[in-house]
């Protein structure tokens, strides 16, 4: 990845974090890493614990951001939530995966899809 592309990952996680807060979630945690793994967001809304994959781009002439998040991605999704779990044992009703993708090119609003409750 670019340097600009690590700059708009970062801008893309913010952004992200800020469009989750202002639907009531509780931020936990933000690019948490543990064996090898990053969790970009882990957030609470309710009784439930999401961990939130975020993909940013700049268009979408190579796809949509959510079309980025492959079997591995999301295998490790698992892996890191896990982890997470284990390390942080926090009491939960449920626990869900989502994904956030962003398409914030030369716009001056951003797009973002926002996709709840993905199977892994």
């Amino acid at each position: 990845m670019t340097i600009a592309g690590k700059e708009l990952g970062k801008f893309g996680e913010q952004l992200a974090t800020e469009f989750l807060e202002e639907l009531g979630y509780q931020i936990l945690a933000r690019n948490w890493r543990a064996n090898r793994v990053e969790l970009d967001i882990v957030a609470w809304l309710d009784s439930t614990l999401v961990f939130c994959e975020v993909k940013t781009r700049s268009s979408a002439r190579q796809g949509l951001p959510i079309e980025a998040v492959t079997a591995q991605k999301l295998a490790n999704l698992r892996i890191g939530a896990l982890s997470w779990l284990a390390e942080n044992r926090v009491a939960h009703k449920q626990i869900r995966f989502d994904v956030i993708g962003i398409i914030a090119g030369n716009r001056a609003v951003p797009i973002i899809d926002h996709v709840q409750g993905i199977q892994i």
